[in-house]
C-alpha cells in the first residue's frame, strides 16, 4: 500500500465524520487530532530513538483499549490534558483542542479504522510525508480552507533545488502555514549529509533545534505545522519550529537576521488597510506582499539569499510598490525571477512568480546600493497549459527552468539566453537594470512571448457581442443554480433570491417571470 492509497484512505474517514455533524472545513483539524497520537505511537514502534513525545494515559493504546462512552469521556479529557502539558511544544499543538465528535460509535469507528491501516508500509515511506500528503489533499479538496497555506509541493522542491539550503544555515518562512518550505529543505539537508550522520554531535542538535524557525499568524495552521514538523523529526526550540505571531508585527520585528529565507506570503491586503503593526519597515503599506517582501529582504545576514513567491501585481503596482523594487534591487541582487503558470495554485487564477534574490552582491555583501546589475526573466506561463487536476503541474515542466538557472545558489552560474536554440521564441531572457529604470519605469512585469491561445484585439467580436456572451452564460448559470436549489428543498429561497435580483436589475415581478 503506498503512501497515496494510504492518504485516501484517512481522506475517505472524513465521511465518519460528517455522519457525526462535523463540516467540511473541520474534517483535518478534526482528524489530526486523534492521527497525532496515532502516529507518534507508530513512529516509536518504528525507532525507539524518537521516544515518547506524548505521555503516559495519552498514547495510542490508551485510546484502542476502550468502548462506548468510557472512550469517548476518556478522549476529551485527554485533549485537555495535552493541551495543558508540561511539555510546551505539545501543549501548544493541543491548545484549546477539543473533539466535535457527539457519538462514540463514531470514535470507535476511527480507531479502528486507524488501526487497520497497512502502517508497516507507512513508517517506511515516512510518517511524516504521508501526513503532509493529507494536507496536500485536504488543499486540493477545500479550495477556500488548507489551500490557501499550502504551496504545491513540485514548486517547494525546485525552489529548494535551486537554492540548496547548507548545514549550518539560519532559514526562516516568516509566513510559514504548515511548514511545508521549512520541511522542504531540511529534507533537501539531510540527503546531501545521510540523515545528518555525516554531521557531529552539536551540528546535528543545531540542525534539529536552531536551524529552522517559521512564524504562522493562524493557530489552527500552526497546530498543523508544528505536527508536520515533529512527524520529520524537526522539534524547533521552546515555542517549536513554528511560532505563532504576525510576522508584519513585532513577532517579526524581533525575529534574528537569517541566512536563508523562503516563503509564499498570503495574497491581499491587511485588515482595515492598516497595513503593518511595524515602524521598522521604510515604506507603509496595507499592501500584505509588499510589507513582507520588505521584512524579507531586510530579515537577511549579509549575502543571505531568499526565493519568495508573490503575485504579479508587485512587480508593476506604483507608488509604494516601486519604492519597494528600488531599494530591493539597490540592497540585493535581483538575479532572476521566475513568472508562474496560472492554475497551478489552490487559489485559482492568481498569477504568480518566484522572485530569487542574494543580499548584497557576490563580490561584496554588505553592500547596499545599486545591487542588481541584471535580471534574468523565465517565462513558465506562456503557451503552457492549463493546470488543474485533468493536467497536474509537476517536477518535469520546471526542470528547464532549474537547467536554465545553473548549479550556483546565487544565480552565479553562467547564463546564456536563447537556451533552448528556439531564437526569440526562447523563455530564458535577460535585462538590464538601466533598461527596468529607464525603459520600465521600474516595473518587473515584463513579458516578450506571445501567447498563442490568446486573441489578437483586432479579431475580437464588437463589445456588445461579446457582452451579450457573458450575459447568455450567466443567465444559464443562474439557471442551472435555481435548479439546483430546487432539487435541494430550497424553493423558498429561489423566489426571494429571484424578487431580489428583479429588484436589482428594475425590472417588474411580471417581467422577470
Amino acid at each position: 500500500m503506498t503512501n497515496s492509497d494510504i492518504v485516501q484512505k484517512l481522506w475517505n474517514l472524513c465521511d465518519v465524520l460528517r455522519d457525526d455533524g462535523i463540516n467540511y472545513s473541520d474534517y483535518v483539524t478534526e482528524l489530526v487530532l486523534l492521527l497525532f497520537i496515532k502516529m507518534e505511537y507508530e513512529q516509536v514502534q518504528n525507532d525507539d530513538s524518537f521516544g515518547h513525545k506524548l505521555p503516559e494515559g495519552a498514547r495510542w493504546p490508551d485510546l484502542a483499549g476502550k468502548s462506548g462512552v468510557n472512550l469517548l469521556d476518556h478522549y476529551r479529557q485527554m485533549l485537555l490534558d495535552l493541551g495543558k502539558n508540561p511539555d510546551p511544544l505539545i501543549a501548544a499543538i493541543y491548545a484549546d483542542a477539543q473533539t466535535r465528535l457527539k457519538e462514540p460509535r463514531h470514535l470507535e469507528q476511527l480507531i479502528k479504522s486507524l488501526d487497520g491501516i497497512d502502517w508497516f508500509n507507512a513508517r517506511q515511506d515516512g510518517l511524516g510525508d504521508l501526513y503532509e500528503g493529507l494536507l496536500e489533499k485536504n488543499a486540493s479538496e477545500t479550495k477556500s480552507g488548507a489551500g490557501q497555506y499550502f504551496t504545491p509541493r513540485p514548486l517547494i522542491d525546485s525552489i529548494i533545488r535551486c537554492i540548496k539550503p547548507q548545514p549550518g544555515e539560519t532559514i526562516q518562512d516568516p509566513a510559514a502555514g504548515t511548514a511545508g518550505f521549512l520541511i522542504a529543505a531540511d529534507a533537501y539537508i539531510k540527503s546531501q549529509t545521510d540523515d545528518y550522520y555525516d554531521l557531529d554531535t552539536k551540528a546535528q542538535a543545531f540542525q534539529r533545534n536552531r536551524a529552522f524557525v517559521g512564524v504562522e499568524l493562524v493557530p489552527g495552521t500552526r497546530r498543523l505545522a508544528l505536527m508536520n514538523t515533529l512527524l520529520h523529526g524537526m522539534e524547533g526550540d521552546e515555542e517549536g519550529v513554528v511560532h505563532l505571531g504576525n510576522a508584519l508585527g513585532q513577532v517579526g520585528a524581533g525575529l534574528p537576521k537569517v541566512d536563508v529565507i523562503l516563503s509564499n506570503p498570503p495574497f491581499g491586503t491587511s485588515k482595515g488597510g492598516g497595513g503593518p503593526t511595524r515602524d521598522d519597515l521604510t515604506y507603509r503599506t496595507s499592501n500584505k506582499q509588499l510589507a513582507f517582501l520588505q521584512h524579507i529582504y531586510r530579515g537577511l545576514k549579509p549575502g543571505g539569499r531568499a526565493a519568495v513567491v508573490l503575485p504579479d501585481n508587485v512587480l508593476f503596482e506604483a507608488g509604494v510598490g516601486t519604492d519597494v523594487r528600488r531599494d530591493l534591487m539597490d540592497k540585493c541582487n535581483l538575479h532572476t525571477i521566475l513568472r508562474l503558470p496560472t492554475g497551478i495554485f489552490y487559489a485559482q487564477g492568481v498569477k504568480t512568480n518566484v522572485l530569487f534574490f542574494q543580499k548584497g552582491t557576490l563580490e561584496n555583501p554588505r553592500q547596499e546600493d545599486g545591487c542588481t546589475k541584471r535580471v534574468w526573466i523565465y517565462d513558465l506561463r506562456s503557451n503552457m497549459p492549463s493546470f488543474g487536476k485533468r493536467t497536474p503541474f509537476g517536477p518535469t515542466h520546471l526542470k528547464p527552468f532549474e537547467d536554465a538557472y545553473g548549479n550556483d545558489l546565487n544565480g552565479g552560474s553562467p547564463r546564456a539566453e536563447n537556451v533552448e536554440g528556439i531564437g526569440e521564441s526562447s523563455r530564458f531572457r535577460c535585462f538590464t537594470r538601466d533598461y527596468i529604470r529607464n525603459e520600465r519605469g521600474d516595473s518587473l512585469d515584463i513579458s516578450w512571448l506571445k501567447d498563442d491561445s490568446s486573441l489578437d484585439a483586432a479579431d475580437l467580436p464588437a463589445p456588445e457581442v461579446l457582452a451579450g456572451e457573458a450575459m447568455a452564460e450567466l443567465t444559464e448559470a443562474l439557471h442551472e443554480l435555481e435548479e439546483l436549489m430546487k432539487a435541494l428543498g430550497a424553493g423558498d429561497e429561489v423566489v426571494a433570491q429571484k424578487q431580489l435580483l428583479a429588484d436589482v436589475m428594475g425590472l417588474s415581478s411580471e417581467e422577470e417571470a
